[in-house]
């Protein structure tokens, strides 16, 4: 079945662009548009997309807020940052809000597709031009790199792996292709790794990865 999309942008021209661009790719259908965040939330609860492409400056809820508000009121839908915006800032505040994925508008429709691929099976889909963005906001003053030595908060070195494989952007399916193992293994480890680094979800953990060293695990 084709991902359900749903565009929010403030500006006109934008809005009707993207779902001319992505309405023309193969498994993937427009269902609805929104001029700012707080559209974007009412459509959403309304229509259930499975992915809502979300820009962040916007009147009345910007994408940041809106995030927020749909990790709360409809957490079942995705939400993908797609926006001029790349600074350290803008990338954690909406990784933190609840994004799945954070791309600039210089992506081109089929990177923009294989980002929605990637969110819709449970991966992450981080700009790799915004990710040195994401790795300054993180850094603590004066960090280092994270000594040699076992992984942090208990994590066992196949858990690290796979979190090092997260903070790369792959999903569930690469993951288990990498490392040779099945996919309910893959999902396993991620439940319990997530448990001892305190995350709530993936896009907490590419932060956690970065800030401890552990986003180099290839």
């Amino acid at each position: 079945m084709a991902i359900r999309v749903l565009v929010a942008d403030d500006q006109r021209v934008v809005r009707e662009g993207l779902a001319l661009v992505l309405g023309l790719l193969p498994d993937v259908d427009v269902v609805g548009a929104a001029a700012d965040g707080a559209e974007a939330v009412t459509l959403a609860e309304r229509l259930r997309p499975d992915i809502v492409l979300m820009d962040l400056r916007m009147p009345r809820c910007d994408g940041v807020e809106a995030t927020r508000r749909l990790r709360e009121r409809a957490p079942d839908v995705r939400v993908i940052v797609l926006t001029t915006y790349s600074d350290d800032r803008s990338v954690l505040d909406a990784l933190r809000a609840g994004a799945r994925g954070y791309l600039t508008k210089e992506a081109g429709g089929e990177e923009i597709r294989e980002a929605l691929f990637r969110v819709l099976d449970d991966g992450a889909a981080i700009d790799p031009a915004v990710q040195h963005h994401l790795l300054n906001a993180i850094a603590q003053p004066g960090a280092v790199a994270a000594p040699p030595g076992p992984p942090p908060d208990g994590l066992t070195p196949r858990e690290a792996e796979v979190l090092g494989l997260i903070a790369a952007g792959l999903s569930n399916l690469e993951i288990a292709g990498r490392l040779h193992i099945s996919e309910g293994t893959v999902k396993s480890h991620i439940n319990h790794l997530l448990a001892k680094i305190d995350a709530r979800d993936r896009a907490q953990a590419v932060a956690y990865a970065y800030r401890h060293g552990l986003a180099s695990h290839r």
